[in-house]
């Protein structure tokens, strides 16, 4: 994909295919007579077609222009020559664990049912941290799973909060249980395997007389082993990159996407691992993601990803392509292919080197694409469970949300980021702008936007039936 924008007339032009180009206000023009059932071009790839006959300086949005998607598909692999880059990999001051190489050092409450979620808040803001310790805050994640649910969606809830609990920006969890839930402590230490008993501690309400007493107890017990950590060396290999957009524009694929595209490779460049979910948000643009793949085995699984979730879609009796939001369609974005084509421009040019399920960690350097619905929550809570420290989050219209890891907000225009300062980290717009530097001073310490806020949200993906 062509990065070289031109203006012509106070329209962007992305690409010298294109027959469409981006106004000031974010809304298509044509740049030449499109007829009706032509291809729409726009970042050189087709975003749907014509639905009617498009004059030259028409505006081109949802009276005359629809999706060209369709159900599950077949594709076929004509793999592209990357090229192999490789770069010194610097060292930044973080945290060494057992879980991993974490950014911060915080002691994380995780509810094993919703039943507990006030209890979980109650110690949050009861605790008083050891002083002189390391730890940066206790922070309780609260969902309202883990009982009632069968299957799939009992699995999903525990493959979630084991991804959590093994992230390496929590120095200490203490997880907390009811007594009586599915999820119960017994069943859920199973799923977990063995942890390390002086970082993760467990708590089940019911089978203790004052659970507020012991909770801060046990938070204490956190407390007084993460406190002892301090920063150390670690190479930026360690680091694991979430890249996400949400509320997007027509200017989220032509600055904040691509400027994250560009990190990415320098990052996978000097050994980092980036992964890209937001599986829906690939429709219509797959192809390019496939001929990427590093080999045919991952070509093979990133073909079962995108089919996998269009059956999804179709198991339920939606359209794959209901999508984009009205929010994004006001802010200039028509079809899915449109928004998928400026989504996957935060993947960079990097090889495609895996595909992980939902819930599952990610390591060993490259890009990867991680299974999971574009719905922002969900999808950065899924990032944080695959082991991400930080999350590249690209928006035009703007979001508070933060996930449960520092989730760096970047703006596609200088508007949000004037109008929104509280939310926003760094305007994509800018020329100067640079995300390399940013991202080392978050990694080695500096409170993101959404930390300072304290918006931190988790939810759990469903598909199944509730008790």
């Amino acid at each position: 994909m062509n990065d070289n924008i031109n203006i012509t007339e106070h329209l962007i032009i992305i690409d010298s295919r294109d027959n469409v180009g981006v106004a000031p206000d974010g809304h298509k023009r044509a740049l030449r007579p499109i007829e009706k059932g032509e291809p729409v071009i726009k970042y050189g790839y087709p975003v749907g077609r014509a639905s009617e006959h498009i004059k030259a300086g028409d505006t081109v949005h949802t009276r005359n222009l629809k999706t060209a998607l369709d159900a599950t598909a077949d594709y076929i692999f004509r793999p592209e020559q990357l090229p192999a880059l490789t770069e010194n990999s610097p060292m930044f001051m973080g945290f060494s664990g057992p879980a991993g190489t974490g950014i911060r050092n915080e002691i994380w409450i995780i509810p094993t049912v919703g039943c507990v979620n006030g209890l979980a808040r109650r110690l949050e803001g009861l605790y008083k941290r050891v002083p002189g310790s390391s730890v940066d805050g206790v922070y309780a994640h609260c969902h309202p799973y883990g009982c009632s649910q069968l299957g799939g969606d009992h699995r999903m809830t525990q493959k979630i909060l084991s991804g959590l609990i093994n992230n390496p920006n929590a120095g200490g969890v203490l997880v907390l249980g009811l007594g009586c839930e599915n999820n119960n402590i017994a069943e859920f230490r199973e799923f977990l395997g063995g942890t390390d008993p002086s970082r993760v501690k467990f708590l089940s309400a019911q089978d203790c007389e004052d659970e507020t007493e012991e909770g801060l107890r046990l938070l204490g017990e956190l407390d007084r082993h993460a406190g002892e950590r301090r920063r150390v060396p670690c190479p930026l290999s360690s680091l694991t990159i979430g890249l996400k957009c949400g509320g997007s524009d027509a200017f989220s694929g032509i600055t904040a996407n691509p400027l994250v595209g560009r990190f990415t490779d320098q990052f996978i460049a000097r050994g980092g691992t980036a992964v890209l979910t937001e599986v829906p948000e690939m429709f219509g643009a797959e192809s390019i993601l496939m001929n990427r793949a590093a080999d045919r085995q991952v070509f093979d699984a990133i073909v079962e990803l995108i089919n996998n979730f269009k059956a999804y879609f179709l198991r339920h009796n939606q359209t794959i392509y209901e999508n984009p939001s009205p929010g994004n369609k006001a802010g200039g974005i028509t079809t899915l292919e449109e928004k998928s084509l400026g989504c996957i421009r935060k993947g960079g040019t990097s090889a495609v080197r895996g595909v992980a399920a939902m819930g599952e960690r990610i390591g060993g350097g490259g890009l990867w694409l991680a299974d999971g619905p574009g719905n922002d929550i969900v999808s950065c809570t899924n990032l944080a469970a695959a082991g991400c420290q930080l999350i590249l989050f690209t928006t035009g219209r703007g979001t508070p949300l933060g996930a449960p890891v520092p989730t760096v907000k970047i703006s596609s225009g200088n508007a949000l980021a004037s109008r929104k300062p509280h939310w926003i980290d760094l305007d994509a717009s800018d020329p100067e702008a640079d995300l390399f530097g940013p991202v080392l001073a978050v990694a080695q310490g500096k409170p993101t936007k959404n930390e300072l806020n304290a918006m931190r949200e988790i939810a759990i993906f469903k598909d199944g039936i509730t008790l």
